[in-house]
């Protein structure tokens, strides 16, 4: 796909870019290179390629799940200004 000078401009309008008139043609050819790799890409069959989320077939090393703390609510809470059935109470704040 070639891409006139015209289209680029308006582009370049639409991103917000200064492109220079003397940079037009470079541009025009980069964009234009960019466009025909894509519809070379899009050519490709890929019906029967399953996706994937990442290229390397890796696992995720996880630690083994443990507690490594006691549970202390209880002492917390006999410390606390004021609790009900396990939960702190906190005066409002949003009327």
């Amino acid at each position: 796909m070639s891409l006139e000078q015209s289209d680029v401009e308006n582009i370049a309008h639409l991103a917000r870019l200064a492109v220079s008139p003397e940079e037009l043609e470079g541009v025009a050819g980069d964009l234009s290179n960019i466009l025909t790799l894509v519809e070379q890409m899009n050519a490709v069959d890929t019906g029967g390629v399953v996706p994937m989320a990442h290229p390397l077939h890796m696992a995720q090393r996880l630690r083994e799940d443990s507690v490594t703390e006691s549970d202390q609510r209880d002492h917390f809470q006999a410390i606390a200004p004021e609790t009900e059935a396990g939960l702190y109470l906190v005066p409002k704040v949003i009327e």
